[in-house]
């Protein structure tokens, strides 16, 4: 009988045993460590609770009873703590809420981000002042060499395989004004250093992930200069925010960013840009230079303009960035970037909200990338799409033959069709107002390039037809009726923004409400 139980692996309770003994465990329990006399027998290793030795005495009967209750008790003990745990994660998972940032690439996502940082979690961004300051300095740095490049290339005798800067998008265009060529030559000379200061910046903050823009120019000279004047472009999931952090105590030499000599190289840079400052301003403000870039074609959008307006103040050695300037600063991500946003009690945010924790996923909107995004539909709270409204009359970088604002009712459409999102919050920010608003001021006609508009061609017309556009096709498109949430902002003024963001905070604390089942 022994020998069969053994190969059943099981337990007969026993007729001998008293009411007090504990009940049958299951089999194998982690925790429980037999008793002397147990492991002496011939007993089946797997068997609890293990029979008793043949020639038992009371005495030992009884210790063995005592050491089954006490690994019953821990055995209980371990089953409850992983119980829990498990609640501990539930409860955690609705404590979050998760946001996906969609829309076309340069349609505000990443400024819309900062905004929430700033005005959620100022203390956090503040942190990453020294980050920010570098991505400041480069986008000014690019703009200057470009320009520079700009203003001295040969006017009208490029061919194909020229080793010059130029883009394709100026080469056929020769300025009706003499260049200050005098003033072009001591600028380019005095200026040279920030060649090594571009060099240095990129090189630091995208850790050889992206190529340097003299890398492009020379890898690429008829190629599209333009679109990497100013702008930073690094990896998803480079975490370039900690590149400026002081390195901590205890940290691996062999590991660590400040112990192979790059921190001296970017304090280096920011006195080359202190001593560069007064030319930066003299060359920006100069009237012959603002009529030569006038000529060319070149605009204020095409560099940044905010930060040469104010280069006196930004070049300072001593300079520290403002949010006004991390707002403006141009940083395009390729790929996915996750971002954890810690609400902070202060002027828009209660005692309640504290601690509350947001989790960001911003993915780049190029569409060779629009891929990544499905992965992220079925774990998120909300998802926020941004539409350049600037973008009527502006075409895709990757495909010049779509229009920038059809595409973006194609994707809102894709997005609304998708039956992985029938739970999910719809918020919808129709972005850059300020400079549709100034184009449609120009004279730029809304109908050339949107057929089926046939009012008056003023913002707040265009805007009401926006709306009804992309709320007609959430209606007719989405697998079950819900509720649209739209609002209309420029992404860069943190005055109009930060009421949008507390209508949006609103919305997403009814819903983390419903999660926690308090509504």
């Amino acid at each position: 009988m022994s020998s069969s139980l053994s190969s059943l692996n099981c337990y007969r309770p026993r007729h001998d045993s008293s009411d007090d003994e504990p009940e049958a465990m299951v089999e194998g329990k982690a925790g429980w460590r037999g008793s002397s006399s147990t492991r002496a027998g011939k007993q089946p290793e797997n068997v609890w609770p293990p029979y008793p030795p043949p020639d038992e005495s009371e005495l030992e009967r009884a210790v063995r009873l005592e050491e089954e209750r006490e690994a019953k008790l821990v055995s209980d003990a371990i089953d409850r703590a992983l119980e829990a745990e498990r609640q501990t994660l539930r409860r955690e998972r609705k404590l979050e809420t998760k946001l996906l940032l969609l829309g076309q690439s340069e349609s505000g996502k990443s400024t819309m981000l900062k905004n929430f940082q700033i005005q959620f979690a100022p203390n956090a961004i503040r942190a990453e002042s020294d980050a920010w300051r570098a991505v400041i300095h480069l986008n000014l740095v690019r703009s200057v060499n470009f320009l520079l490049d700009i203003l001295t290339r040969p006017p009208s005798n490029n061919h194909p395989g020229d080793s010059s800067p130029t883009t394709s998008s100026f080469s056929n265009r020769v300025s009706a004004t003499p260049q200050p060529n005098s003033d072009l030559r001591r600028f380019k000379l005095t200026l040279s250093p920030l060649r090594q200061v571009e060099r240095i910046l990129a090189k630091y903050l995208s850790a050889h992930d992206v190529p340097s823009a003299d890398d492009s120019r020379a890898a690429s000279p008829t190629g599209s200069y333009l679109a990497t004047a100013a702008d930073v472009t690094i990896r998803g999931g480079h975490s370039w925010r900690a590149l400026c952090q002081p390195r901590r105590e205890g940290d691996d030499e062999g590991h660590s960013r400040h112990s192979d000599g790059r921190v001296d190289p970017v304090e280096n840079a920011r006195q080359i840009l202190d001593a560069c400052r007064a030319d930066v301003v003299l060359m920006w403000t100069s009237a012959p230079m603002q009529a030569a870039l006038r000529d060319e074609g070149v605009s204020r959008d095409d560099v940044c303009a905010f930060f040469l307006d104010d280069a006196d103040r930004i070049m300072q050695k001593d300079y520290e960035p403002t949010f006004d300037d991390i707002l403006r600063a141009r940083l395009q991500t390729d790929g996915v970037e996750e971002h954890h946003l810690t609400m902070e009690t202060g002027m828009f945010t209660s005692r309640a909200e504290n601690g509350q924790h947001w989790i960001f996923y911003d993915v780049g909107g190029a569409r060779g990338q629009r891929a990544s995004w499905v992965p992220f539909f079925e774990d998120v709270n909300a998802i926020i799409f941004l539409c350049s409204t600037a973008g009527f009359n502006e075409v895709l970088a990757e495909d010049p033959t779509v229009n920038r604002l059809l595409d973006s009712f194609t994707t809102w459409k894709t997005i609304c069709s998708s039956k992985l999102l029938v739970s999910v919050q719809f918020i919808l920010i129709l972005n850059k107002m300020d400079l549709l608003d100034a184009r449609l001021k120009e004279g730029i006609q809304f109908s050339h390039y949107v057929k089926s508009y046939k009012d008056e061609n003023d913002v707040e017309h265009v805007t009401e037809y926006l709306k009804r556009k992309f709320s007609a096709i959430h209606r007719h498109h989405s697998p079950e009726p819900r509720k649209l949430h739209m609002h209309s902002t420029c992404a860069i003024d943190m005055d109009t923004t930060s009421a949008v963001l507390l209508r949006i905070r609103d919305t997403l604390l009814v819903t983390y409400l419903a999660a926690m089942e308090l509504i």
